[in-house]
């Protein structure tokens, strides 16, 4: 198993167990008061059990090894999963915009007490505690799926704040109630969209990390001894597969034999150092006053 993977089946199994717990809790505690933002915010938890089974689905997937019809493997699984999370979660925030409308209506108090005190006290901790979890297991794996997990998880912990600074405002007016549970469903739909808005930016084609250009010039560089003049950077992403697609200018005196060389040994360091399969294009140096010394910006 590789050991991101790991990651991806602790984080989601965690997660998993200790929303249903919290689901059942919360909803309990918003049938006896009465309260349809607590009620909302124990379906926003079972959202994030349901976008937790999706993360341990899209992590299985994803470490499936290259085949015939996903020659580079299988990684863009965590993006579609990124996809249905985020998708669920404007669901969920518009179901409950309805909801905070129609209870808003209504004009029908709600009525919490201690048990929503505590149940709410108890989601705050515990969603916080999930959160940093997720974005552990984020820095550990560098999966953005984890990240969306995270997210998902403060957005909940967010709104229980949200619930329980409502529950001692509540006896000053009858639409509290309605507020809050707007006020969480606009929580959740900003989760949407950060998740969302990252996919579709990556679905269109993201240029290369400008930082990750520079560590590979440097790398480069010091790999041949010299500067060289490399550009025109394409990184093709497939989670943990890599390509790049790039152009370096080489001096008119190498042989063909020479010219591969240095583009292999390039190749290869590129690989061991970066995980990045790259395929490297070389231009003879036409300009006179170019030189191997010179590295584009």
């Amino acid at each position: 198993m590789k050991k991101t993977n790991k990651y991806v089946i602790q984080e989601g199994w965690v997660s998993i167990i200790f929303n249903c717990l919290l689901f059942v809790i919360k909803y309990w505690a918003g049938i006896v008061s009465g309260s349809v933002a607590l009620i909302a915010d124990a379906w926003h938890t079972m959202t994030d059990t349901i976008s937790s089974v999706i993360v341990l689905i899209g992590g299985k997937v994803m470490n499936k090894p290259p085949d015939k019809e996903h020659p580079y493997g299988h990684g863009r699984a965590e993006h579609i999963a990124n996809l249905f999370i985020g998708v669920l979660l404007a669901i969920v925030a518009f179901d409950f915009l309805v909801s905070a409308y129609t209870k808003f209506k209504s004009g029908e108090p709600s009525h919490f007490g201690i048990i929503a005190i505590i149940v709410t006290g108890i989601s705050i901790i515990s969603k916080e505690a999930m959160a940093r979890y997720a974005f552990w297991t984020y820095k550990k794996s560098k999966l953005d799926i984890l990240k969306s997990d995270g997210l998902h998880h403060r957005s909940d912990a967010l709104s229980s704040v949200i619930i329980m600074v409502g529950i001692f405002l509540n006896k000053y007016a009858y639409w509290i109630d309605s507020l809050l549970a707007a006020l969480v469903a606009i929580l959740i739909a900003y989760a949407s969209y950060e998740i969302l808005s990252k996919e579709i930016d990556y679905s269109l084609g993201e240029k290369i990390d400008p930082e990750l250009k520079k560590k590979i010039k440097a790398s480069v560089t010091n790999l041949l001894g010299h500067t060289v003049y490399i550009h025109h950077f394409h990184l093709h992403q497939y989670g943990y597969y890599q390509e790049l697609n790039c152009h370096i200018k080489l001096t008119g005196e190498l042989t063909l034999n020479e010219v591969h060389h240095t583009c292999t040994k390039i190749e290869q360091m590129l690989s061991s150092k970066f995980n990045i399969v790259a395929t490297i294009h070389p231009e003879p140096i036409n300009d006179p006053d170019e030189n191997s010394g010179f590295i584009k910006k």
